[in-house]
């Protein structure tokens, strides 16, 4: 069971619950196909009518409708009852009135209802190729040396580029011509990309305002293939600002006029010069600050390498040097004189422990068959042994052996 509110709702507090009702997505942006009655053209530029089911007779369903000002002046004929139309909006309550209404945003005839089928289902194709993709999307060249326009020959899109360009950076224009509605124009529009892409570095292209059947062609898969595989980058300048075709998804960038397309496509003379001129200053300015810090190195160099003080830098480094050579000079004259010293003390050692110097003192060496007799018990009777003097030698013949044990 429901739960029944201990105080009663408020008109205002109903009116708030019916439009948070009616926020709900699928009453937004929707399109809507019926039949125009009651319409009225408000001396404020309003029109107000409503739409019902067409041949739905007196048990037909009914909606009212409001297309503002802003949005009413973008209409490209003049709506009457009886006529089917399809209309694009959303669903907003009115307070004042208690009711809801569909606020229409546009208008075209009825028999573009299949059409507007038609694009939504090329759209779908197309995106599932990549055609509308973002990482597709190329940059504008900085500076081209042609750029290719593809539109009518005539009417005023050709002026309005031409006297853009002229003004802002001129460059040569290359002229593709096309229909740019009817039957055929979508096969036309994507030869004409095809025809002056080789021989440009940027393609517009670019129509006047229209209806939605006026610029029905720009939808077209031909036209979409076209611009992506179009070698340089595309900018599309078709209909008003909120007339969003499909080759304005597809190009690489979309102008709301085709004077906004020519804007993009070259750069402003009057920038470029007051980039130039700003670029020449910091080039002075660097260049004068390069000068003088040369300036000052030479002159530091200069001031360096004066006489003067060349001779007083070489009579420094002289005396630097005269007092070196006179410190080595002592420096290996006490070293000789220490290691001469400590040679002859070496020298005075060695002779102190020399053999020679044993003998010298009275002292012999005895030898038997060549090996020094270091103990009596090697010697026996009548061995012979030879004794090495200071001097010389002597072979003796050993009468009798005693041990200092029987001494």
């Amino acid at each position: 069971m429901p739960v029944v509110p201990d105080s009663p709702l408020t008109v205002r507090e109903i009116s708030g619950i019916i439009e948070r009702l009616l926020d709900d997505r699928q009453l937004q942006d929707i399109r809507v196909l019926g039949e125009v009655t009651n319409y009225k053209h408000h001396s404020r530029g309003h029109r107000y009518f409503s739409l019902s089911e067409k041949g739905g007779g007196s048990t037909a369903a009914v909606i009212r409708c409001v297309m503002w000002r802003s949005d009413a002046d973008r209409l490209s004929f003049a709506p009457e009852d009886g006529m089917e139309v399809v209309v694009t909006g959303s669903v907003r309550v009115y307070p004042p009135a208690g009711a809801y209404q569909l606020q229409v945003k546009k208008m075209t005839r009825g028999g573009a209802g299949e059409k507007y089928l038609l694009v939504e289902r090329w759209k779908k194709d197309l995106a599932a190729e990549g055609c509308f993709a973002a990482e597709r999307k190329r940059p504008l060249p900085p500076f081209p040396a042609r750029v290719g326009v593809v539109t009518s020959e005539t009417g005023a899109v050709i002026h309005d580029i031409r006297t853009v360009i002229a003004r802002r950076f001129p460059v040569e224009i290359v002229i593709s011509p096309t229909a740019v509605q009817g039957e055929d124009a979508h096969v036309n529009i994507a030869r004409a990309i095809e025809r002056v892409a080789a021989h440009v570095d940027v393609v517009i292209i670019a129509r006047g305002g229209g209806s939605f059947e006026d610029l029905f062609s720009f939808n077209h898969p031909d036209v979409v293939r076209a611009i992506v595989a179009c070698p340089v980058p595309v900018v599309s300048a078709i209909g008003h600002e909120v007339d969003v075709t499909l080759a304005d998804l597809a190009a690489d960038m979309r102008a709301p006029t085709p004077s906004a397309a020519a804007e993009l496509v070259v750069p402003d003379r009057k920038d470029l010069r007051i980039a130039l001129a700003d670029l020449r200053c910091q080039l002075s300015a660097t260049l004068l600050a390069r000068i003088s810090g040369a300036l000052k190195e030479v002159a530091d160099l200069r001031d360096r390498l004066r006489p003067q003080r060349f001779c007083r830098r070489i009579g420094e480094k002289r005396q630097a040097t005269a007092d070196l050579s006179d410190r080595l000079e002592r420096a290996l004259a006490t070293r000789i004189e220490r290691d001469r010293l400590v040679l002859a003390e070496m020298k005075t050692a060695l002779e102190g422990r020399s053999p020679r110097a044993v003998l010298a003192r009275g002292y012999c060496v005895a030898e038997k068959e060549g090996i020094v007799v270091r103990s009596v018990n090697t010697v026996r009777k009548d061995d012979r042994l030879d004794l090495r003097f200071y001097d010389g030698r002597s072979r003796v013949v050993a009468e009798r052996v005693e041990h200092d044990g029987n001494l």
